[in-house]
């Protein structure tokens, strides 16, 4: 199954955490790309979609994530049928706005009609685990195998 990961990223740890991502899904068909890069007439219900997003600012998205998510506003395509999986990154130190940026992403995608599945992942800068790895092991418990087509 092809797997299409999307970050959003202000620092570039949402990339690295992308790339953690990739490697643990390396059994699969796996494109990763920044959002700022990507149509959203490139959304394709086939593929499994992962959202890598960090927070930025007071709970807003990360600016390389905001073109993407603007043009999906305007666009509103119906989005019924596509799987996506987020792992969210903040800091906990920010209270009602920790981990925002992965949040609005679902709800937007939601919004058009996507499903969003498995444990919606919430990284917090704040503890000493790695986002890296907490992404790695959160990524081993998608159930991507299940929306393969047949």
């Amino acid at each position: 199954m092809r797997v299409v990961i999307l970050f959003g990223s202000e620092m570039g740890t949402a990339e690295t955490v992308a790339d953690s991502v990739a490697d643990a899904l390396a059994a699969h068909d796996v494109s990763v790309y920044d959002m700022g890069d990507f149509a959203v007439d490139d959304l394709d219900v086939h593929d499994f979609h992962v959202i890598v997003c960090s927070t930025y600012g007071d709970g807003d998205l990360p600016t390389n994530a905001e073109p993407f998510f603007d043009e999906l506003a305007v666009a509103a395509p119906d989005l019924t049928g596509l799987r996506f999986a987020v792992f969210g990154m903040g800091d906990s130190i920010y209270g009602d706005t920790f981990n925002r940026g992965g949040e609005i992403a679902a709800e937007k995608l939601v919004e058009c009609g996507a499903i969003q599945v498995g444990e919606h992942a919430r990284h917090d800068a704040s503890t000493e685990i790695r986002a890296k790895e907490m992404a790695r092991d959160w990524a081993a418990t998608l159930p991507i195998a299940a929306f393969a087509p047949a």
